[in-house]
């Protein structure tokens, strides 16, 4: 089968967010959703999820499902809200429980955090099926960028989160806590697998050297044959050390600490405080 899917660019944040619907029905999924949010000022705004609320709305979709590729760093998700607008069941690989538990500890969370994957509808695995409609979708664990990371494969469209980027942007960082370049190579090697002709939708784009336009997607075989950190056969030894090196000159996302407590709560905010106020923490030196 083959899913329609309609991208939506945020470029405060360069992530693509998608709505994947049946090519003959109204049911939907939305893929890697994004909250507005000011670092400056503490602010928070739909302008991104209200461009996805008025296409669902405006074609008539319903919404099964909310997918989360991952625990982004780099925005904030906006399935709580996108939830409460418009119904569907929020999802993310079964391995948050270890993200949660890893940052749990770096923001001090308390007992009172659960760290179960709880404030998520569903937790995927390895192997996990799930439908829209009458589409079937098919479960990649994906980690390497993240424990978490998953590639959802819905008919001959697989979204990969920030596990690949365009073929010649190369891959994702493995620095991050729980991250490994080793994993990841093995997790891309699975998407490789894939059948040449797959539709291949990126989390986000930062535009190549060279490149004017912003692009996300590409195919199996264009990654494969052109992926300038994993293609033509690239072995496990080159992409590792070229991996580690890159990761050792880059500098944390700028949205790291903020989105990182919010999108291990399925993208709800902490719990205010008792005069009402919601509360992000700033840890010094633990990343």
């Amino acid at each position: 089968m083959t899913p329609k899917v309609q991208a939506f660019f945020d470029d405060q944040t360069f992530t693509v967010s998608y709505v994947v619907h049946e090519p003959e029905g109204r049911a939907c999924a939305i893929v890697d959703s994004v909250l507005d949010f000011d670092h400056a000022s503490g602010r928070t705004g739909t302008k991104a999820a209200d461009v996805i609320v008025d296409y669902i709305q405006s074609n008539d979709l319903k919404v099964e499902w909310i997918l989360e590729s991952h625990v982004h760093a780099d925005h904030l998700s906006a399935a709580p809200y996108l939830q409460k607008k418009l119904g569907g069941k929020i999802g993310i690989g079964d391995q948050i429980v270890t993200v949660q538990d890893t940052f749990g500890k770096v923001f001090n969370e308390g007992t009172e955090f659960q760290r179960d994957g709880s404030q998520f509808d569903a937790l995927f695995k390895q192997g996990d099926s799930f439908h829209i409609g009458q589409m079937r979708g098919d479960v990649l664990h994906t980690p390497g960028h993240t424990p978490a990371c998953l590639t959802y494969v819905i008919g001959d469209a697989a979204f990969v989160g920030d596990t690949l980027f365009m073929p010649d942007f190369g891959t994702a960082r493995c620095d991050f806590p729980g991250g490994s370049s080793s994993t990841l190579y093995e997790s891309i090697q699975k998407i490789l697998a894939l059948p040449d002709e797959t539709r291949v939708y990126v989390g986000h784009d930062y535009k190549a050297p060279g490149r004017d336009q912003y692009a996300w997607e590409t195919t199996v075989g264009e990654q494969k044959a052109l992926n300038i950190h994993i293609g033509q056969g690239r072995s496990i030894e080159e992409f590792v050390e070229m991996r580690d090196a890159r990761d050792a000159t880059l500098a944390m996302p700028r949205l790291i600490l903020p989105s990182l407590q919010v999108n291990m709560r399925a993208g709800q905010m902490p719990p205010a405080d008792e005069q009402g106020d919601v509360m992000l923490k700033l840890p010094i030196n633990k990343l």
